[in-house]
């Protein structure tokens, strides 16, 4: 399984996430925009970023704990990160908002 660890861990992080989105409470899929916003804004600062940081060594990743599919010379795991950590965010945004809404 340590090949898999941070694949493993970002499935466990979408799983909540993405099974709950589609409630109509929350309706997230409504608002696709906001999505696209929280992903794709901050995502090619950050792939450009780990990318300069890796290819410097000033961080690198543990062969034992990624599949080794790269992308950009980074782990897929490591990209899926800015998609999947962005979306929980903003599921746990809009979700407090809701019960805060709902709250007497």
């Amino acid at each position: 399984m340590a090949a898999y660890e941070y694949f493993f861990i970002l499935i466990v992080t979408l799983a909540g996430p993405l099974a709950l989105s589609t409630s109509r409470k929350l309706a997230l899929y409504k608002r696709p925009v906001r999505l696209l916003a929280a992903i794709g804004l901050p995502l090619p600062f950050f792939i450009l970023w780990d990318m300069i940081a890796a290819h410097r060594g000033y961080w690198n990743f543990n062969p034992e704990y990624i599949t080794g599919i790269m992308v950009c010379n980074l782990p897929v795991e490591e990209v899926l990160f800015f998609i999947v950590i962005p979306f929980a965010a903003l599921f746990t945004w809009e979700s407090v908002k809701y019960f805060l809404r709902q709250s007497p």
